[in-house]
C-alpha cells in the first residue's frame, strides 16, 4: 500500500509541485495519473520512489515512511520500487543482458557488480525478465541495436529484475508509435495481473488510460481533483480535469498492439 497524507512538494525556486495530496494506492492496483503538462504527474511518482524530497505531510510506501532526508532508506527503498522512464535509460553499448543486470545491482556487492560477476541465480531471473516481455533473443544483442519499443521492454526487465513491490512508469509510451506503445502498456498490465505488482503509470493519451488502467488519477496545478474507477474517467469528468474541452490531440490513435 502506498499512502499520501497531506503531502506538499515545494520545489528550490519556489513552485509547488504538489498541493495537500491525500491518496491511498493499494496493493496490486493498475493506475493511470493522467493531467495537462506541469499538473503533478512526475512529481506525485517521483516522491514514491525518493526522487523528488516530498516538504510537509507524509508518506509511506509498504510499512515503511519514506524519509527524504536519509540515505539509507532511500536506497533501501529504490530496491522495491522499479522506475520506467520515457528515454529507456539504458546503457546502450552494453548487451541487453548486463542491462538487465543493473536490475540486481542493489541485492549483489559493489565488487561483483563492477566486475560483471554476477551469480547464476541473477542471470537465470533476468532471464526469466526477458522472457516475460518477449525478448530473451536479443539478450546477447547490443542495445543500440534495438528499436525503441524493444528498448522500452529491456527497461521493463531491467525493473523486474529487481523483484520489487512497485513499478512507476513515467510517460513510458511517450515516443513510441501506437502499435509499439500498446504492446508496452501490455507487458506493463499482464505482469501486473501475473505477479501483482503495484503499477502507476504516467500516461498522456485518454485512450490508453482508459483502456489499461483499474483506477484513474487526474491532477491539476499539483492537486488530486479526480480518482475513480476507470468506468468513471467520462470525457466529461476528464474535461473538468482540464478545465477545456477534450482534442484529438488527448486521445491516440486506436490501434491494436502488433
Amino acid at each position: 500500500m502506498i499512502r499520501f497524507s497531506n503531502v506538499d512538494v515545494v520545489y528550490p525556486g519556489g513552485f509547488q509541485g504538489l498541493k495537500g495530496v491525500d491518496l491511498t494506492i493499494d496493493k496490486g492496483e493498475f493506475v493511470v495519473i493522467v493531467g495537462l503538462s506541469g499538473a503533478g504527474k512526475s512529481t506525485l511518482i517521483r516522491t514514491i520512489n525518493g526522487l523528488v524530497p516530498y516538504t510537509s505531510g507524509e508518506l509511506t510506501v509498504g510499512d515503511e515512511v519514506v524519509d527524504p532526508t536519509s540515505e539509507g532508506k532511500i536506497r533501501r527503498l529504490r530496491s522495491s520500487v522499479g522506475m520506467i522512464f520515457q528515454s529507456f535509460n539504458l546503457v546502450t553499448r552494453i548487451s541487453v543482458l548486463n542491462n538487465v543486470l543493473v536490475g540486481r545491482c542493489s541485492s549483489t556487492p559493489a565488487w561483483r557488480s563492477l566486475l560483471g560477476w554476477y551469480r547464476a541465480e541473477d542471470k537465470e531471473l533476468a532471464f526469466q525478465s526477458l522472457e516475460r516481455v518477449g525478448i530473451v533473443d536479443k539478450a546477447y544483442n547490443r542495445a543500440s541495436a534495438l528499436s525503441g519499443g524493444q528498448q522500452q521492454r529491456v527497461a521493463i526487465a531491467r525493473v523486474l529484475a529487481q523483484d520489487p513491490e512497485v513499478i512507476l512508469a513515467d510517460e513510458p509510451v511517450a515516443s513510441l508509435d501506437p502499435p509499439t506503445a500498446h504492446r508496452v502498456l501490455q507487458d506493463l498490465r499482464r505482469i501486473n495481473r501475473e505477479l501483482g505488482i503495484t503499477t502507476i503509470v504516467n500516461l498522456h493519451h485518454l485512450e490508453m488510460a482508459r483502456k489499461y488502467a483499474d483506477r484513474v488519477i487526474g491532477m491539476r496545478g499539483g492537486e488530486v481533483v479526480f480518482d475513480g474507477p476507470v468506468e468513471e474517467a467520462t470525457d466529461a469528468a476528464i474535461e473538468e480535469v482540464y478545465q477545456r474541452s477534450l482534442t484529438a490531440g488527448d486521445a491516440a490513435p486506436e490501434s491494436a498492439a502488433h
